[in-house]
């Protein structure tokens, strides 16, 4: 049934700012001329902003009347940062939700198309005019695997071989597939179920076995680099959380890890598999050695429940994200913080390491999809409206437009899902290679298979799918 709901312009505009924005920044691409200071950002100061951001006054001390006294800022700091519309002063402040607090005061919103303008400008890296440089440095983002990758590893598949039959509880109907990971090296994808993990052949689809997990519902599982282990972590809310180790051939378990008194949200093992990092409601990340379960640190600087974490395939980071938007990476040596990406502003439900550790990937509820330079924590690529959703006739309410899971497969490209009822293939620009739409069900969990000839996708109402690229 269509919700029908009331809503001011203020609420209307806000809602459709997004769509505005992608649009004005698709025109702008296929004209190719840059949007800049002089020929497009001042008009729109000049008629909004300069009566009180000019030369006659400053209010904060801030002078927008010429671009050198836009670039320098006021007593506040600097008005714009180039290439982080999310993160310049100018741009929160004409966009903020609160009348109060949004520039011009006492006046309507921007209209969608200027808003538009001052964002691409900003990203675009502040160029004065047509002939000047933007004040973006160049980034060398090709994607080269790197030496000793999960494609060099000695030995037979891991496969699995002579499982221990396990009788599964009757089920009403399917779970929703919350938790799913491909093997690096392997035909072989591992599912989530109520108290039990199966494995499927990502080529025949067949089933390959079932493994028992007692703890409760797995919320995370991943596969180690080699695709010899199954990490699986999760339990039972607000009673119980561990994660335990399995040998993918055999189906025995190796290890148990962690003693939680809620269910574990958020975990992975390390490329090494002496390190298993786990998280949740508690707000803290622990890393424990895998040979003893010994805790080894606590990492403390997350502000909400923890969402999701993942080691670098190079074993030097941990990137970890919270409900709160909150996205760390940290050093495993000594748990000490290397970067903080202040970006998203809703939960990050999912994060993904490319297989070269130079880029990380996150998702979040807030619409957001980003390509993390990851050796200065700089938003390399970003698509501020990756899955938008499509408003229903009749529907005046706030659309929920998050991004859920996101992965990268073998060659740098990446996988995405939606509340669209979407899932993308984005290349290694981040342009949309290829979609396939779910009407039927939402796309919670997505991966790409060992040799990125399939994608995989497990949906809410429990269905698994198989799609070609």
């Amino acid at each position: 049934m269509n919700q029908q709901i009331t809503q001011s312009p203020t609420h209307r505009t806000a809602a459709l700012l997004a769509v505005a924005i992608l649009c004005f920044a698709t025109a702008n691409a296929q004209d190719k001329s840059p949007v800049t200071f002089n020929e497009d950002v001042k008009p729109i100061l000049r008629q909004h902003c300069l009566k009180c951001h000019g030369d006659d006054k400053q209010e904060s001390g801030l002078n927008l009347q010429n671009y050198q006294a836009a670039i320098k800022g006021g007593s506040g700091g600097a008005a714009v940062v180039a290439g982080r519309a999310s993160s310049s002063l100018l741009y929160q402040v004409i966009t903020n939700e609160d009348a109060e607090a949004r520039m011009p005061p006492n006046q309507p919103p921007l209209p969608d198309e200027q808003v538009g303008k001052i964002l691409a400008w900003i990203n675009d890296g502040l160029r004065e005019s047509v002939d000047s440089q933007s004040m973006l440095s160049k980034r060398d983002l090709n994607f080269t695997p790197m030496a000793g990758s999960v494609e060099d590893a000695a030995g037979p598949l891991p496969m699995p071989e002579n499982w221990p039959t396990v009788k599964l509880q009757p089920q009403l109907r399917a779970a929703p597939i919350m938790s799913m990971d491909a093997s690096p090296r392997a035909p072989v994808v591992a599912v989530g179920g109520w108290k039990f993990v199966r494995l499927v052949h990502t080529e025949s689809e067949a089933d390959l076995g079932v493994l028992s997990f007692p703890e409760g519902t797995p919320q995370v599982i991943r596969f180690s680099n080699s695709g010899n282990v199954l990490m699986v972590a999760g339990g039972k809310p607000v009673q119980s959380g561990r994660v335990v180790l399995f040998d993918v051939r055999t189906g025995k378990r190796l290890a148990e890890i962690g003693d939680e008194v809620d269910s574990v949200l958020a975990a992975d093992l390390s490329p090494d598999q002496t390190l298993v990092a786990l998280g949740g409601s508690g707000k803290i990340v622990k890393i424990y050695d895998t040979t003893n379960g010994i805790l080894k640190f606590k990492l403390d600087r997350h502000t909400d429940w923890i969402t999701s974490m993942t080691f670098s395939p190079d074993g030097t980071k941990l990137a970890t994200a919270d409900r709160a938007g909150g996205l760390h990476i940290w050093d495993t040596a000594g748990g000490g913080i290397l970067l903080t990406l202040p970006e998203h502003k809703l939960s990050v439900g999912s994060l993904a390491w490319r297989s070269d550790s130079r880029i990380l990937a996150s998702a979040s509820e807030d619409g957001l999809l980003i390509w993390w330079d990851t050796i200065d924590g700089w938003p390399a690529i970003t698509r501020n409206n990756a899955h938008p959703p499509t408003r229903p006739e009749g529907y005046y309410g706030n659309l929920r437009k998050g991004v859920l899971c996101v992965a990268f497969g073998p060659t740098g490209t990446l996988v995405s899902a939606g509340r669209d009822h979407v899932v993308r293939l984005w290349n290694t620009e981040g342009n949309v290679q290829k979609s396939f739409d779910l009407s039927h069900a939402v796309p919670l969990t997505t991966r790409i298979s060992h040799d990125g000839n399939t994608v995989i996708i497990g949906d809410k109402a429990g269905q698994l799918h198989f799609m070609k690229p």
